[in-house]
Order: structure tokens, then C-alpha cells, then sequence
């Protein structure tokens, strides 16, 4: 993932503490019902590079899922944005999953960034009908408007998003600078649109957009892609302050948790994540599995 990336030498000057919470972030989390739940995984599973890391030395390629599904419980499926896939294979993908296991599955680029959300109900038919052959491992679906489309492009994101199942789950990811050009943060023509419709907003951490982490919930849940740097010192540091806000949206009423650890070279997504989650049982009394790496190379 390259969203965000900065020379190495620039990090230090990085301010890297996350923003106060909007005061409109304790009434949504009220609305949260039950104890927090957790999805945690990373972008993909097919890397031929974990194994022996994440993966048992030997793994074929074919069981890459297998394998990730026994040390995460969710997965960021970004590989739908540049494949619609078939529901055969979908059905494939299901099978070796265990039960709670969740993909979130990222919409096409042809919805996105070619029609740029216009006309676009034969591209969304076809991809709602693959994904409903998720069935219960469904999770959220997240949709990236092209970077290029700024606040004028309000009404085009509302109505796309309107004409959704109300039984889809969806987050919005934005891009552009120009939503988060407000004394709030974020657009507040937007955000009480997703507030009002119970559409969530995605939080996006990356060393060079600090202006993507908006910090505001439109749902007592939230949606965190986390984008690391080859396990930089920051990195570490940065996890324990998500740590931090998390411990407290759970004493606040935060229903789901969705992490996603992302690295520019991912190959170093399993370490990171893998601290995330020790740390999240240390300070949160959560007891999350930690995932076994076979050969980090590092000191965690």
C-alpha cells in the first residue's frame, strides 16, 4: 500500500499523536449494545513471503487461506477492487474458513474509480450477487470514491450509498483532501448523512495524509486501516496510541472493533499486528489470540 508513504528520514518529524475525539463521538458509542467485539487481520493472505513467518515452512499456495484464517478472524479484501471474482470461487474461499471468520470485501474500481459511482447498477447487481455468497462470513463492505472526488461530489456519494441494501453493511473511505478541510475534521454535510443512514466512516492512518484520521464515529463501531513503515520505531508508538483510544471507546460503548494492518511492504503486517493485539490484551483485558509468527526477524 503506498497511500501515505514518506522517506524514512521524514518520520521523525511526523506529529504521530492521534487527534481528540469529536464530542459527537460519546453520544453514537452510547448507542452500542453489548461487549466489544474484535476483527482483526490484514489486507490479504496470498503472500508467498510469509511462509515460514506466518506460514508453516512447506505451505502451498492453495492453503494460504487456510492457514491465515487459523490466525486471524477477519480479513480487509482488497483483491475485489481489482477483481469481481465469481461466486464459485467465493464459495471456495468460504469453505476453509471457520465460523466467525469475516471478509470485507472492497468495491470494484469499475463502481469506483472508472464510472466514478454514475451508472453504475449493472456493476453494483453483479458485485452485491458475488458477495452475498459470503453468507454469514460477510463483514463490512468499504467503498473508496476516487481520489479525485472533493465535496462537490456530496450528492453523487450520498445517492450511490442510498441506493444500497439497507442490510449491506458499508463504510466510506475518502481521499480527497477537501473532506477533511473543516474546523470539525471531517464534512459535516457528510457525517451526519452517515450518522442518519447508519453508514460507517473509515479512520485511515498513514505517516504522510494525517488529515485522514478524522477520529469521527457515524456508529458505534469503527473501521481502522492502519498503514505501517517496515516496522519503524513510529510504528510501535502509533499502535499503543490506537491502543489507548480504543480502551477508551470500549468503556464508552464501542460495539465492533475492525483493525486492519497495512505496511507498504506487507511484509511486515504479521509483526505489527501481532504487537497490536499483545497490546490490546495487556491494557484492555481482552484476550484476542495472538497469532504465531514462525521467524519475524525482530525483537517482538
Amino acid at each position: 500500500m503506498e497511500f501515505g508513504k514518506l522517506p524514512e528520514e521524514e518520520l521523525k518529524k511526523i506529529d504521530f499523536s492521534l487527534p481528540p475525539d469529536p464530542p459527537e463521538n460519546k453520544e453514537v458509542l452510547k448507542r452500542g449494545k453489548g461487549k466489544t467485539k474484535f476483527y482483526i487481520g490484514c489486507a490479504k493472505w496470498g503472500r508467498k513471503d510469509w511462509i515460514g513467518k506466518l506460514y508453516p515452512k512447506g505451505t502451498k499456495e492453495k492453503d494460504f487461506l487456510h492457514y491465515y484464517a487459523t490466525q486471524f478472524n477477519s480479513i480487509e479484501f482488497n483483491g475485489f477492487f481489482y477483481n469481481i471474482h465469481s461466486k464459485a470461487q467465493v464459495e471456495k474461499w468460504v469453505s476453509v474458513v471457520p465460523e466467525g471468520f469475516l471478509f470485507c470485501p472492497k468495491f470494484t474500481q469499475s463502481i469506483t474509480h472508472i464510472r466514478r459511482l454514475k451508472n453504475t447498477k449493472q456493476e453494483v447487481d453483479t458485485f452485491l450477487d458475488v458477495v452475498s455468497a459470503f453468507g454469514n462470513h460477510l463483514g463490512p463492505v468499504f467503498l473508496m470514491p476516487h481520489p479525485q472526488m472533493g465535496v462537490k461530489h456530496l450528492d453523487t456519494i450520498e445517492e450511490f450509498i442510498s441506493d444500497l441494501p439497507n442490510d449491506i453493511d458499508v463504510f466510506l473511505e475518502l481521499r480527497h483532501e477537501e473532506w477533511y478541510n473543516y474546523k470539525e475534521g471531517y464534512s459535516p454535510a457528510l457525517y451526519h448523512y452517515l450518522c442518519d443512514n447508519n453508514r460507517g466512516s473509515i479512520i485511515t492512518d498513514a505517516a504522510g495524509r494525517r488529515d485522514c484520521v478524522h477520529m469521527h464515529l457515524t456508529k458505534p463501531e469503527c473501521f481502522i486501516r492502519f498503514v505501517g513503515n517496515a516496522l519503524h520505531p513510529t510504528d510501535y508508538t502509533r499502535i499503543d496510541e490506537w491502543v489507548k483510544r480504543i480502551k477508551l471507546w470500549i468503556t464508552q460503548g464501542l460495539e465492533n472493533c475492525y483493525f486492519f494492518m497495512h505496511q507498504h511492504e506487507e511484509l511486515h503486517s504479521p509483526e505489527l499486528i501481532k504487537y497490536f493485539i499483545g497490546q490490546m490484551n495487556k491494557h484492555c483485558g481482552t484476550n484476542i489470540p495472538l497469532p504465531v509468527i514462525y521467524d519475524s526477524g525482530t525483537l517482538f
